[in-house]
């Protein structure tokens, strides 16, 4: 896929999927639905900041829980434990940093609260979606979130992490799958750095 098109791909997900529906969900019903989300799991496409490509499957266990597992490499990205791990084949052991200071945390969070003064930087509909724009009103030099919801249900399709250095990494989800179990090992750092000794 050459650049020009990489940068059309998200456009082009949310011009094809999604019906002509142009209200804007409120905060408040996007707060229910994220907190109502226990498990999920789905086949996502990441374009990273050097402008490369990534698909794999990502299992979510709120809260605090994420795995990242991704095709043809076994790079693996885990929050655990209030932590995130990055487990890159070229590395020893795993990168590891507090969940806290990454913006995925407000997916993650116990009790997610849109509705919190200076949280959302920007609410609008785009496309037929709507897109919000998200930080730690704490620690806003963390980043922000830039989340992409559809509605008739309420479904998270997408996201945009940009992190704290300024780089952008963009999350677009498959179906989504929720509900159900995922086992708690999937989840465990400590099982996956024994593993991978």
């Amino acid at each position: 896929m050459n650049l020009r098109s990489l940068a059309l791909a998200p456009a082009l997900v949310l011009a094809l999927a999604f019906p002509a529906l142009a209200e804007k969900i409120p905060l408040n019903e996007l707060s229910r639905y994220l907190n109502r989300m226990t498990t999920a799991t789905a086949e996502f496409t990441q374009v990273n900041p050097d402008g490369s490509i990534s698909t794999g499957t990502v299992y979510i266990q709120r809260p605090g829980r994420v795995r990242f597992e991704y095709n043809n490499d076994s790079t693996l990205v885990m929050a655990s434990g209030g932590n995130v791990a990055v487990f890159d084949p070229k590395s020893s052991g795993p990168q590891q940093y507090p969940l806290s200071q990454t913006p995925l945390s407000i997916i993650l969070d116990a009790d997610v609260n849109l509705g919190r003064a200076n949280m959302v930087t920007a609410h609008t509909e785009s496309k037929n979606a709507t897109v919000v724009t998200a930080q730690d009103p704490q620690n806003p030099q963390y980043g922000n979130i830039q989340m992409v919801f559809t509605a008739g249900p309420t479904q998270l399709r997408q996201w945009v992490v940009t992190d704290d250095s300024g780089q952008k990494t963009t999350v677009i989800l498959g179906e989504m799958r929720e509900g159900g179990s995922i086992p708690a090992s999937k989840f465990s750092i400590n099982n996956e750095m024994a593993r991978r000794n």
